[in-house]
């Protein structure tokens, strides 16, 4: 099992779309594939789940989320039991950890969204628990349990379910962010891939994501060098690795570059490669080929704009190629769907281009 994240530094660059959409195309090529929702925004819980369905999740969670001992306490052993075997968000299966409680007596089951396929939900609220990795960093240098425990849980979280449930991938989604959250996502998982937009934000977004990898591996291999071997099994063998960049829905002008950019865009483009050797170290990137680390990921496959359709997504909760085929098209949507039914399919075979492309770049992890 592998656990990758998607990470920028900059928004907007359609992140939630891709991880869905690699995550999707993962399941139907045979990978049990587990997605979690750690972006405050949830946009990646928006695309696989109705929004009734989630606000009932959060609703029957809010007490939890204010007081989670006393709420426990308000139920009978036999009501808790019940209330675990239904899907939680994953500020849930954070929230003992947040408010120093034991751990949860059971696993509650992730939301299944197809074959293959299951989501643990996002929660606006997950900002709290950032606010205690910040409040416990510093007992990590000193080996305290419950520090060790707030920095390592979700790393520790995707092992859980991956054991209960045989996934071959853990695919999280982050905030743009560099805050403390995201210093414990990315620092713990195996590896991360950058989707960027040919443009001069995402370049800077690269040089910070790379200043900020040097700044955290500094601080983890510094806390693992003062803590006991007990509590070393809590974090991965290998501080994070890159496994490249793509570029991801630029517009298509046809015949001008060759990558059917138009040519401001593919001189940024170009630059990509040698912003991340200028600012990535080599540590966390020297396992991929030369030609993987100056190449974007399935090169040009998922490359070019979707357009509207990432929209029909997010109104349907099913991958674009699925769209055409499913029944419940609203009669205002039918006619412009199925008269571009050929565009929607097609980008199956795109999305099997990167994610090939991508399964190469994993097995350097190894």
């Amino acid at each position: 099992m592998k656990i990758i994240s998607l990470f920028n530094n900059k928004g907007g660059v359609g992140k939630s779309t891709l991880a869905f959409h690699l995550s999707s195309i993962l399941a139907e090529m045979g990978h049990k594939t587990l997605l979690i929702d750690l972006d405050p925004q949830c946009n990646l819980t928006i695309c696989g789940m109705e929004e009734e369905e989630l606000h009932k999740i959060w609703e029957e969670e809010d007490p939890f989320i204010d007081d989670f001992d006393s709420s426990v306490k308000s139920m009978s052993q036999d009501e808790y039991n019940s209330f675990l075997k239904k899907p939680r968000t994953i500020h849930f299966l954070l929230k003992p950890t947040e408010d120093g409680q034991g751990e949860l007596p059971q696993t509650p089951p992730p939301v299944n969204l197809r074959k293959n396929l299951d989501l643990i939900p996002g929660r606006l609220t997950i900002h709290k628990y950032e606010n205690k990795i910040s409040e416990r960093w510093s007992g990590s240098y000193l080996g305290e349990s419950l520090s060790i425990r707030t920095i390592t849980n979700i790393r520790t979280i995707a092992d859980e379910y991956s054991k209960n449930h045989q996934y071959d991938f853990v695919i999280i989604d982050t905030s743009p962010s560099l805050g403390a959250l995201n210093k414990v996502i990315i620092s713990t998982v195996d590896g991360f891939l950058i989707p960027a937009l040919p443009d001069m934000f995402s370049m800077y977004g690269i040089r910070n994501i790379g200043s900020a990898l040097k700044q955290w591996n500094k601080e983890f291999n510094t806390i693992y060098g003062l803590i006991s071997e007990d509590k070393r099994t809590k974090f991965p063998v290998n501080f994070v690795r890159f496994l490249g960049y793509t570029i991801y829905n630029a517009k298509k002008y046809s015949g001008i570059t060759p990558w059917d950019l138009a040519l401001a865009h593919y001189n940024y483009a170009k630059r990509i490669p040698e912003t991340i050797e200028e600012f990535i170290s080599p540590e966390v990137r020297n396992h991929l080929t030369p030609e993987q680390a100056n190449t974007p990921i399935g090169l040009t496959a998922v490359m070019h704009s979707h357009n509207t359709l990432p929209n029909m997504v997010q109104k349907y909760k099913h991958p674009i190629w699925k769209i055409p085929s499913l029944t419940t098209l609203e009669k205002t949507d039918r006619s412009t769907i199925l008269g571009n039914r050929k565009i929607y399919e097609a980008t199956r075979n795109s999305y099997i281009a990167f994610a090939k492309s991508f399964l190469e770049r994993v097995i350097t992890l190894n």
